[in-house]
């Protein structure tokens, strides 16, 4: 009895796994958006500047991942990225707005930002692509809206090996639990046959 309880609850177990992770995967995959919830760090300390600051980063690709905005790119991602979100701070400090701001972005900003600091840490490092992108504009690639199907298609692919790995265990787990119960099996037999040798011959000896 206690071996089918024990299998019993190691079924419910199992099944709670893969309900929780079906549920989770279905949930991320229905709100690919919270992947990117993590709003990007900024210098900027008056509210209106750090409102400004949220709007253009969330319509402005990552330079090194298009596929996310550069509000989620991180300086370990994308250090070209990290350096543009200092210089976009450094416009809004200058007073541009959202609007003007992402229009230079693809149209460019002109000469007048050559002696911006990024700018100038771009040329020393000798990256004039960056520097001719931020003069002349990135073009309105730059623009488009991050795409989330490549975040839906590698969560799903992270859910099926998921759910396969946790079939694995089950699998395993049974099967374990199956061969022990086959091991002990002969002895329990051998131990139920004893007792109802030892009750025949208890009832042989009273009558």
């Amino acid at each position: 009895m206690n071996k089918s309880l024990s299998s019993a609850f190691s079924k419910i177990h199992f099944c709670s796994k893969i309900k929780f992770s079906l549920l989770s995967i279905g949930f991320c995959l229905l709100f690919p958006n919270l992947l990117l919830a993590q709003k990007t760090t900024t210098n900027l300390k008056e509210e209106a500047q750090i409102q400004t600051f949220l709007k253009v980063t969330e319509n402005i690709r990552c330079i090194c991942l298009p596929s996310l905005p550069i509000q989620s790119c991180s300086f370990n991602m994308c250090a070209a990225s990290s350096y543009l979100k200092t210089f976009i701070e450094n416009r809004i400090k200058d007073g541009m707005k959202e609007e003007e701001i992402i229009s230079k972005m693809e149209n460019g900003f002109g000469t007048s930002v050559l002696q911006d600091p990024i700018v100038v840490m771009f040329q020393e490092n000798g990256n004039q692509g960056m520097v001719d992108s931020i003069v002349y504009g990135f073009g309105p690639k730059i623009l488009a809206q991050p795409d989330g199907t490549w975040i839906n298609f590698t969560l799903f692919a992270f859910g099926i090996l998921g759910l396969f790995g946790i079939y694995k265990y089950g699998t395993k787990k049974k099967k374990e639990t199956t061969d022990s119960n086959t091991k002990h099996s002969p002895g329990d037999l051998k131990s139920t046959t004893e007792q109802i040798k030892n009750k025949i011959r208890k009832f042989e000896e009273e009558t």
